[in-house]
This record gives structure tokens, sequence and C-alpha cells, in this order.
């Protein structure tokens, strides 16, 4: 009760100072109406820091885990306080593009080549100037995967090689082919399901720096390709730890929710697009293989996906390709330690589709839910234009992985 009163008390002085400074340009000139105003702020805060204002569930089928996270990720146990103009999983969605700041990174771009003759982007970021780590050989090394549509560019990219570099880690970004510039030699793109080009990425890291420490993490698409990779590669992968962020977990259930009026007005059809634009980018060379006249009529992202990527990776249906992008089938087989953050009122994964029961009966999985966040969101903080709550759970996490890796060993 303590903590609630000084909570609300915080709440209501921010809210308190904002609407006299509205008072002050004159916005608010009324005492009547500012006495209103107050009132309902302080019934506003109430209900935020007694509803919205939570700690997350943290479910995992390991007691060693859960205790390893507890010690070493003291987030996992706090109360997620949600921005409180903005606790709304769409509108956090919507907001965290433009409101984030994008730290610069300066990168080294890497091609390399795959055995079907295409061609993927690496941009690595060394972080040789720290102090922590200053041999190349030994430095702890994490793989990020973006989204759909991401680069190396994203903000919740870019905070995430920030965090790391302060650790004193080396990061590389895994552009998916055709994404981030570079030309697509070959009529083929990307997917969820298929990870071939993942673990040809993962080969080349560990043959690159084969005595460093390496790990793992992927966002939304990237996070649902890596935890697919986790889940066919059980015990026989070089990864240490993982970590995925409002990855989408049953496809059926995220494209039915996606496709909902609403959520289809604000995300669908905009993602359709982007999709649409990629592949107009690399038309001369995808027109070999699939009618792209076709494809640029898609509505929807399972339209595209029946007109495309099914297509393109030779799925006989596409109700095929999202059992097989699905990783909530795969969570059973994954053999080292993953950690999944997710918003229960994310629309592009919803709370009722995440595999609470499947985390349960892995003692390597533990899944971190939220009640607010949205996809990718998890914006905290009055104005908040740098870390997030998701921010802050990567690098927890990350630390705890590469600085207490004897303990990490004997889960």
């Amino acid at each position: 009760m303590v903590t609630l009163e000084m909570n609300l008390n915080i709440l209501t002085r921010d809210l308190s100072l904002y609407l006299e400074n509205q008072v002050k340009v004159g916005i608010l000139g009324s005492g009547v109406g500012l006495s209103l105003v107050l009132g309902f702020s302080a019934a506003y805060a109430f209900y935020y820091l007694s509803v919205v204002a939570k700690k997350p569930q943290l479910i995992t089928g390991g007691e060693k885990l859960c205790n390893f996270l507890k010690a070493h990720c003291p987030v996992v146990s706090e109360t997620y306080y949600p921005t409180f103009w903005c606790w709304e999983g769409r509108i956090q969605t919507l907001i965290r593009p433009f409101i984030t700041a994008k730290p610069w990174v300066e990168y080294r771009n890497e091609l390399i080549k795959t055995a079907d003759g295409g061609q993927i982007s690496l941009d690595w970021f060394d972080n040789d100037d720290n102090t922590h780590y200053p041999d190349v050989a030994t430095r702890p090394t994490i793989l990020l995967l973006p989204g759909l549509t991401g680069t190396s560019r994203e903000s919740y990219i870019l905070h995430m090689i920030k965090q790391s570099e302060e650790l004193g880690y080396r990061c590389v970004v895994f552009n998916n082919r055709g994404v981030s510039g570079e030309r697509l030699l070959t009529p083929r793109t990307y997917c969820a399901a298929n990870t071939e080009d993942l673990e040809a990425v993962i080969d080349h890291i560990q043959e690159t720096f084969s005595s460093a420490p390496l790990m793992a993490a992927g966002v939304s698409m990237g996070g649902m390709m890596l935890a697919n990779y986790l889940g066919r590669k059980g015990r026989e992968t070089c990864l240490r730890a993982a970590a995925v962020f409002s990855a989408g977990w049953d496809v059926f259930e995220c494209t039915a929710s996606l496709e909902k009026p609403f959520n289809r007005f604000l995300f669908n059809s905009y993602l359709t697009s982007c999709l649409q634009a990629s592949v107009n980018r690399h038309k001369q060379v995808l027109e070999k293989l699939l009618d792209i006249d076709s494809v640029m009529k898609a509505k929807t992202i399972r339209e595209f996906d029946e007109r495309f990527t099914s297509v393109m990776f030779g799925y006989s249906t596409n109700e095929e390709y999202y059992r097989d992008a699905s990783p909530c089938h795969k969570l059973k087989s994954i053999q080292i330690p993953l950690l999944c953050l997710n918003a229960a009122d994310d629309v592009f994964s919803p709370g009722h589709a995440v595999p609470v029961e499947a985390a349960k009966q892995n003692p390597n999985i533990a899944v971190l839910l939220t009640a607010y966040g949205g996809h990718i969101g998890f914006l905290e903080g009055v104005w908040p234009r740098h870390n997030t709550y998701m921010d802050r759970v990567f690098r927890q996490y990350i630390q705890a992985v590469f600085e207490h890796a004897n303990q990490l060993v004997k889960l």
C-alpha cells in the first residue's frame, strides 16, 4: 500500500506539472476547470497504478533457469510502468518508431555467399575501442535478427547495439536477403520457416571467431526464425543462449488478429505494401519464378504469403507454410536457455497465443509476459526517447549469459 501511494503521488505530480504548464500557456484558465482536471488526473493515476502497472509473469518449466534470471536479471521481477499517456498496445506499437531516438552506429559491412549463389549482408559492430574485452578473438558476440522488413538501421536494433557497446560486446546484424540495399542474385528472399540462411550466418561467425562466446537475439519475425532454428537444431548449435522479443508464436492467430478491421487499417495494409515494395525492387530477378502482378494485388499479409512466400519456398498450401513457420510447435525441442518477452496486448502476437503451457514443459525456456507493451513497444518513462523496458531486459540478460557463464552451464 505504501508503494502504491508513493507511485500515485509521483504520477499525480507529473500530471500536475504538465497541467500547470498548460495553464501558463492559456489552455486551462478556469480554477474550476483546473480542479476538475486535477481530480480526473488523480483518478487516472489511481487506475494506472492499480490496473496498468503490473509485474510481468515469468513462466518457465525450469526452476534453475527461473532462479538464474531472478538473480542476474532483476528486471524480470520488477513492475513494468508503461508510459502513462500511451500504455495501450496499438498506440505503443505505432509511436515507438517515431518517438525513440536512433543513436548513430558505424557498421562494417560484409557480404557472404550462400550455397545457392545468393548473398547475405552482415553489418558488424566490432566494438574495438572497448576496454572490457580487448582481445578480438574472445570478445563475446551477439547475433541480432531484425523483424519482417527490418534492417540494421531499426531503432530497436541500434538500441541493442548501444547496450552491448557499453558492456564491451561485439554485435553482428543479419539482414535478410534483399532488404538492406544489396542486390538479390537469385530468385529467393526469406521467411520465418526457412532457417538455412541463419545457419549459414551462424557457421560463418563461428568460423571467424571460434573462441568467442556467441548468443543471438531476434525481434518479431527475426525471433520466430531464431526460435524455429533452435527447435530444429536442439543441442547441435554453438549458441550459448538466445532471446526473442515480440515473436509471433502461432502464425494463424497472428494473421487472424491482424485481419480484424481496425488492425487491418492500422498495420496489415501498411506492412503488405512494404513487402510489395521490396518485391518490386527486385522484380527483374523474382519474376523468373513468380507472378509479380498477382503479388502486387495482394491486400493483406495472408494474401501476400499465399501468392509469394509459400510459393517461393515450395509449400503446397499457405496453411502448410503457416504451420511450419509457427515456432510454438518446436519449443519442446529447444535445448539451450531461451528468454522470450511478449506483451499480452500485442496485436501481432496476441496474448492468448503465447505458448505458456509449452514453456512450462521445457526447463530451457522462460516466457516473460507483460500486460501491456504492444509489439516491440515496451515504452516507459514520461518521454520515452531512450531506453525501453525491452532494452533493459536485453541488457541484463546478455550480461547474465556472458558474465555468469559457469552458472548457465549448470542449468
